[in-house]
């Protein structure tokens, strides 16, 4: 982590410390909204400063937390349908005790806390410090003026939904990652238009998860669910379409604007530098259900309907990279076009097609456009903190296109990527849509 890095990493868990001390001094404790604020404030820095949180593991991670958040938050709710049952081998969570007193925000805290503590365990010493003293602090704050008896089971309770959401993720596929996602061993593909190393680093000399495809999704039956065509195949003549494709890409670097400068670093998300592509999305729910002061249960079933969405849509785009192991552009430009292209952005070490910002952002607009409507406007200051001007939106469509032609520009996608990545999203996204999270 560098040094810079490092302060904002501080800078954001003092704020959160002290935004909780504020609440403590205005209003008798926390509301149960208020914790699931702050543990997704913790979780999206947690993100940003976890070394093997790419962007796979991150959505896996998002996913996990809010499907707890949820059945935390559906045990106490004459609302909330629990998600178990429905999300592939979630199996009923265990009921609170008939008759007795529970309390939602001290469950809910315990939950969360449980569930991020082992999300998180392998974080450095600054994470495992700002987990400690947020459990610690919101713990005891959510539980002021609260029956020692009734916090003690709900406290026991809330550890118990979260254990059991955790045991059900072990078998997963994605449990455990190791070199940082990076295989040990794996042989490349030979032949024309086949991915290949784009990085020096000698970690990236294979690719990225490449069995991640494979693992449970969540709300869609498998990885091969929502399948994208095949993209414009392979071609190193004239007048082909895949040359095309590559033409497009050179040239629009060279005429890059300084909007579109601003939309590729807006977009750009890049593990350790950021909350990752799935934290931006949270990001921006989190500010919609802020500025509708919305109440735990909504903030519950939208979190967790988006963060399943946006899992399933890493495995599904996963699937298919992997399933047609396309060559990046970088590699094609510089080998039959011209020799000296330099990307915008940093090419991500795996392969091309579809394109991953296009698979989740297609999801996520799917889900909240789901939630929210068509035409939902919005503001999107995710990056201000980092010196980024904050965005504006008229629909969560129009920032999913946004987000995916964002890698044209940056000069790591190819067109066809981020179109098909889109209708892939959509497609896995009306999965998780499909979940019925009210009664």
């Amino acid at each position: 982590m560098t040094e810079g890095k490092f302060d904002v990493f501080v800078r954001a868990m003092v704020a959160a410390t002290l935004f909780l001390g504020s609440l403590q001094a205005v209003e008798a404790r926390p509301s149960a909204e208020e914790v699931l604020q702050l543990n997704t404030r913790l979780a999206l820095e947690l993100a940003r400063h976890t070394p093997t949180y790419s962007p796979p593991v991150a959505s896996r991670t998002f996913a996990y937390l809010y499907v707890v958040a949820h059945e935390a938050t559906a045990g106490g709710s004459g609302q909330l349908r629990s998600l178990a049952g429905q999300l592939n081998g979630l199996r009923p969570v265990p009921g609170r005790g008939a008759g007795l007193d529970y309390d939602d925000g001290v469950a809910l805290q315990a939950a969360l806390g449980t569930a991020l503590a082992e999300l998180f365990a392998n974080t450095g010493p600054t994470g495992q410090r700002a987990l400690d003293r947020m459990a610690d602090r919101l713990g005891q704050g959510v539980a002021e003026d609260v029956p020692p008896a009734t916090a003690a089971r709900s406290r026991a309770w809330g550890e118990a939904v979260a254990r059991h959401v955790l045991s059900w993720a072990e078998a997963d596929g994605g449990q455990t990652i190791e070199n940082m996602g990076f295989p040990l061993e794996f042989e490349l593909a030979k032949g024309r238009g086949a991915w290949v190393p784009t990085s020096r680093i000698v970690q990236q000399q294979l690719p990225l998860l490449p069995d991640w495809g494979s693992n449970r999704p969540f709300a869609m039956p498998d990885g091969a669910a929502c399948p994208v065509p095949a993209p414009p195949a392979y071609s190193e003549e004239p007048a082909s379409a895949f040359r095309a494709e590559a033409i497009e890409v050179l040239e629009v670097a060279r005429g890059l604007t300084d909007e579109q400068r601003a939309i590729a670093q807006f977009w750009s998300d890049d593990p350790m530098l950021s909350p990752t592509p799935p934290g931006h999305w949270i990001a921006i729910a989190q500010q919609v259900l802020d500025g509708e002061d919305a109440d735990v249960e909504r903030r519950a079933e939208v979190m967790a309907t988006l963060a399943v969405a946006m899992a399933d849509a890493f495995i599904g785009c996963w699937h298919d990279k992997y399933r047609y192991n396309l060559i990046r552009p970088v590699t094609f430009i510089r080998a039959h076009l011209n020799p000296g292209f330099e990307p915008l952005l940093i090419t991500p070490p795996f392969p091309e097609y579809p394109s991953g910002h296009s698979t989740q952002s297609g999801a996520a607009a799917t889900v909240l456009t789901a939630f929210f409507g068509e035409g939902y406007a919005f503001t999107d200051a995710t990056h201000e903190e980092d010196g980024l001007p904050a965005r504006h939106f008229p629909s969560f469509w129009a920032a999913a296109e946004e987000a995916a032609i964002s890698r044209l520009y940056g000069g790591i996608h190819f067109r066809a990527a981020i179109e098909g990545g889109l209708e892939q999203g959509r497609c896995i996204g009306a999965h998780a849509v499909a979940l019925e999270t009210r009664r």
